[in-house]
């Protein structure tokens, strides 16, 4: 019998038998069904939800895992400077605060609305991101191949969804104002640029997930502890060969710069750029990977998640969930 980490969810099943179209019409049919919840039912369906995705139960009475404490977290821990703080401009005035502008990366414009977006300023390459969700990017390497009016139509899409919504109830995207920002499109030696994800638990960090070569065919992840040696697991499943990155030169900045960032949270993850010899932050989140990353080998998800130590219950939005 096949344990619950290696069974097919109902979600992938779903997947597999679901054309593309008919995905993204339940999809959209899940979204307005949770955008119609009452607060009291959220509790029920994120265990719902989670169970869906993953082929486990989620106890969120006695959690013991990463990815059960990360449920417990959206539910009792959601907070407007969660909110304020997971928002890709309005996060840029904390991190000037607290760790100094020179690590932000350079802010190119902002928009309320797509209409107002000149596109005939932007730079060759850049980003185009919403700011109050995750993964809501539109990567560029030619202005002049950008499909305006459907690049328009995108991000009034995302500028119109509730991140919260859309599946595993992320309730600290409520607090966020969407907008749209974009960014320059930044390269390290690697031809690409490395995205380095630092993991904090109660304002210690326990390991960093490096990202190589992130949108070409040869992606890789690795897992490292904080001092850059590989760590005895792998953060998001298997990898899918074994590497090495070269430590960055600005590793113990960028564990200073984490630390300072997540005081006060029982879980940060802390993105950070390395590219001109300058460590940049690239943004802070909360419910890394919605709470269904796994590790390997599999018992770490219990051992680590006995280092994070959950704080007192918050009500949401006035509501004790």
């Amino acid at each position: 019998m096949k344990s619950a980490e290696h069974s097919v969810t109902a979600k992938q099943m779903t997947r597999s038998l679901l054309p593309h179209r008919a995905e993204e019409t339940l999809r959209q049919l899940v979204y307005r069904r949770n955008c119609a919840l009452a607060p009291r039912r959220y509790r029920a369906e994120l265990q719902r939800w989670y169970w869906l995705s993953t082929g486990r139960t989620c106890d969120l009475d006695h959690p013991r895992t990463v990815g059960e404490k990360i449920q417990w977290l959206k539910l009792y821990d959601s907070t407007p400077l969660k909110g304020r703080l997971a928002d890709k401009f309005l996060v840029r005035q904390e991190i000037v605060e607290r760790v100094g502008p020179e690590h932000l990366v350079p802010l190119l414009g902002v928009w309320d609305r797509a209409d107002q977006i000149d596109f005939e300023a932007l730079p060759d390459a850049g980003v185009l991101k919403t700011t109050h969700g995750s993964g809501w990017n539109i990567r560029f390497t030619d202005r002049r191949a950008l499909n305006i009016p459907a690049t328009r139509r995108r991000l009034e899409g995302w500028l119109r969804t509730r991140a919260a919504m859309t599946g595993g109830f992320e309730l600290h995207y409520e607090f966020c104002e969407p907008r749209i920002i974009c960014e320059p499109l930044l390269h390290d030696d690697s031809g690409g640029l490395r995205d380095y994800k630092v993991m904090v638990f109660n304002g210690e960090v326990q390991f960093v997930v490096c990202f190589t070569g992130r949108f070409t065919p040869g992606f890789t992840m690795s897992t490292h502890l904080p001092d850059w040696s590989p760590a005895p697991f792998h953060y998001g499943g298997p990898p899918a060969r074994p590497i090495c990155p070269p430590r960055p030169a600005g590793l113990e900045q960028m564990l200073e710069i984490a630390r300072e960032l997540a005081q006060g949270f029982a879980l940060v993850r802390v993105d950070f750029y390395e590219a001109n010899g300058q460590v940049y932050v690239g943004e802070l989140t909360f419910t890394d990977s919605n709470g269904l990353t796994w590790f390997a080998p599999s018992r770490y998800d219990a051992e680590l998640g006995e280092r994070l130590v959950l704080p007192e219950k918050k009500p949401f939005r006035g509501v004790m969930l």
